[in-house]
């Protein structure tokens, strides 16, 4: 049998993997040593009462004869959720109807499975990126395109002047926390219109932005249902990193090379998913409600707090940054190797953040911290960075 040599192509190790060794090496050296960590974007705070209240009487009525459920609705969700993210999007201004969304089990998984129904393509990704990005595509063996963000552009690049077929676009951005405004957006959708390519809008972030002049979804922009597909999660919004349910929206009139997008996904999915379970989608139902947007949003409020000590002390310190206002990442300037600065953080500071270097050749010389820790936890770290 013949292996998919496209993996040959890969980094040798996933950039949190990295991280993970050195940290459990420092930890295992140093056992009474209080490590911060301030790396990888995992929720800290526990689901909100809203949301266990539900997976608690989903779970009751699975134990029932008549709530079980078993299979169905594999391939796009159950209806009550899809019409609950529907009205969702609707209360921002973004008309999406509920047969366009598609229930799975989270943004990653759907930005990369979602290339199975693209041919070879020509993908452009920022640099700096996140690298499921970079990997996925690697693996599919496509050809990579970059653009350049940088400092100078407020890690905000603009459409290139050549064509490609497939765009990734996060806003809020990760790692560097940077939001497109709406006419940053409108020229991408009117890049892609032109040359029938299609954006892959990672969404995972918006329920950061604070802004109301910030669009949180990219169907706020004129013209994005003829070129765009949005990839939503209850990761960060809900602290579902560890349940597990997002979405991907594919407008009905998408179309390409004839063929219909959202069903072509659809029968991708019937072959290739189960779904999300029942007692998952009831949860994110929750999430979803008056009450449960309420209780998430004081925990998003509660890691904004954080972000806010995080840049104070690197204002009064007269470090550079981009994020911290609209997006739970902090991206700041730390002169040196970024890998030399995640030691030194870690060895002399004891915090343990993400080296800008593993998000493409345009971190290096920067560095992440995200605001997925206690304030107590948080204010200790940014003295100590500052300091």
């Amino acid at each position: 049998m013949k292996l998919n040599d496209n993996f040959n192509n890969l980094k040798q190790s996933y950039l949190f993997v990295e991280i993970r060794k050195r940290v459990e090496a420092f930890t295992a050296a140093n056992p009474n040593v209080e490590v911060i960590r301030l790396g990888i974007g995992d929720i800290t705070r526990p689901l909100v009462p809203t949301v266990v209240e539900a997976l608690s009487k989903a779970s009751a009525e699975m134990g029932t004869p008549s709530g079980f459920k078993g299979y169905g609705y594999e391939s796009d969700g159950y209806p009550f959720l899809r019409e609950a993210i529907a009205g969702y999007y609707s209360a921002s201004g973004a008309k999406i109807s509920a047969g366009e969304i598609f229930v799975n089990d989270g943004a990653k998984s759907g930005l990369g499975n979602i290339l199975n129904i693209l041919g070879h393509s020509r993908v452009l990704i920022p640099d700096p990126v996140y690298p499921a990005y970079e990997d996925t595509n690697i693996m599919a063996g496509n050809e990579l395109i970059y653009v350049d963000a940088t400092e100078a552009d407020g890690f905000l690049p603009a459409p290139p002047s050549e064509a490609v077929d497939v765009i990734y676009i996060c806003s809020p951005n990760n790692p560097t926390g940077a939001v497109y405004s709406k006419t940053q957006l409108k020229a991408w959708v009117d890049y892609a219109n032109a040359n029938d390519a299609l954006i892959l809008f990672d969404s995972a972030y918006t329920e950061f932005i604070g802004d109301p002049s910030l669009p949180k979804s990219i169907f706020e922009i004129d013209g994005a249902r003829t070129c765009a597909l949005e990839f939503g999660t209850f990761s960060k919004m809900a602290g579902f990193t560890g349940v597990r349910c997002g979405w991907v929206i594919i407008p009905s009139e998408l179309e390409r090379n004839g063929v219909n997008v959202l069903n072509l996904w659809d029968r991708h999915q019937g072959s290739m998913f189960n779904g999300v379970s029942y007692i998952i989608q009831r949860g994110a139902e929750a999430a979803l409600s008056a009450r449960g947007l309420a209780e998430n949003r004081a925990n998003i409020a509660y890691y904004m707090e954080n972000a806010k000590t995080i840049t104070e002390a690197l204002d009064k310190a007269g470090i550079k940054y981009t994020g911290g206002k609209n997006s739970p990442y902090v991206w700041l300037k730390c002169g040196r190797p970024s890998w030399d600065y995640f030691d030194y953080l870690l060895n002399e500071k004891n915090i343990v953040g993400t080296p800008g270097a593993g998000f493409g050749k345009n971190g290096e010389g920067w560095f992440r911290l995200t605001a997925f820790g206690t304030h107590e936890l948080t204010k200790k770290a940014a003295e100590r960075i500052a300091g």
